[in-house]
């Protein structure tokens, strides 16, 4: 048996996983306060969030392999979706979107790890399904925050579905016996192949238009939002169980509308709240199921 985390430092490391959550929760807020298009912020955020996750942690410089990048492929389609989303719909609607990754992950774990859905898996999958399809049964009307809801709402979809296929493949790379720095290669890999697929698009459109006010925003995405986030995050999941860790983790989704609702006055539909509550309930759900699973075996 490992030796038991003392209490004070049990309350670092809970706080260090809130604080993170609390860092990642400001994403949509900050990604509508800059007035740049989806793929420059989405590229400059991700090229600033990998240099400051190779500065501080060295050994995510080394040791790339096909492993590791075709996780970090995942995860760059997830950041990329996810600003993208952001630029067209709310962000209640794409963070909220984006937490239903476990229903996805329910679907692609039998066949890709061999892991088997229980019967009452099915009644959390039913639960994640409705809250998706809440979502864009509320549709929405086009606002100057959310300008193209259901496409918006379809990217968000795609940054879940991307994801859970990060998660899954986290999941694969510590089965096989990966290091405990192969999570964050892939994280480093994520954010360099985002701004590289960022680029192109960025170049086509012009680089132009960057203010002092857009340079502050994106620094404190890549450096905030993401760096210092993953770092603290990093360093609180050492002393924090899963399940706890997933708890705290959903202050993440349950924050940001109320940011984007503070400082840009966004409001979001009545069928997408409660669509975005069961799709929370149904993850905790979800976690508290999984852990019960874990102890009884």
């Amino acid at each position: 048996m490992g030796t038991p985390t003392p209490p004070l430092n049990l309350g670092r490391h809970r706080l260090a996983v809130l604080t993170a959550a609390l860092l990642f929760s400001t994403g949509g807020a900050g990604i509508k306060w800059s007035a740049l298009g989806g793929w420059h912020i989405a590229g400059v955020r991700s090229a600033v969030a990998a240099v400051a996750l190779t500065l501080v942690f060295p050994k995510a410089r080394r040791g790339f392999d096909f492993a590791t990048i075709g996780v970090g492929c995942a995860f760059g389609a997830c950041l990329v979706l996810f600003v993208l989303g952001n630029k067209y719909t709310t962000a209640a609607n794409t963070i909220f979107l984006q937490s239903a990754a476990p229903l996805y992950l329910l679907l692609l774990a039998p066949k890709l790890l061999g892991e088997r859905v229980r019967r009452r898996d099915l009644v959390v999958m039913g639960a994640l399904a409705l809250g998706l399809v809440l979502f864009f049964v509320d549709g929405g009307a086009p606002s100057v925050l959310a300008p193209r809801p259901l496409l918006g709402n379809l990217l968000a979809t795609g940054s879940g579905v991307a994801w859970a296929c990060t998660l899954l493949g986290l999941r694969w790379l510590t089965q096989r016996g990966g290091d405990d720095t192969a999570a964050l290669r892939s994280v480093v890999a994520g954010n360099v192949l985002a701004a590289a697929v960022c680029a192109g698009p960025m170049l086509t459109s012009g680089l132009g238009g960057f203010s002092c006010f857009d340079v502050g925003i994106l620094l404190y995405l890549g450096l905030v939002q993401i760096g210092l986030a993953y770092v603290l995050l990093t360093y609180g999941l050492r002393g924090v169980g899963a399940f706890e860790g997933s708890l705290l983790i959903l202050v993440e989704p349950a924050l940001s509308p109320l940011w984007s609702w503070w400082l840009h006055g966004e409001r979001t539909g009545s069928l997408a709240l409660l669509g975005g509550a069961l799709i929370l309930a149904a993850s905790t759900v979800k976690g508290w199921l999984d852990r019960h699973a874990v102890t009884a075996e």
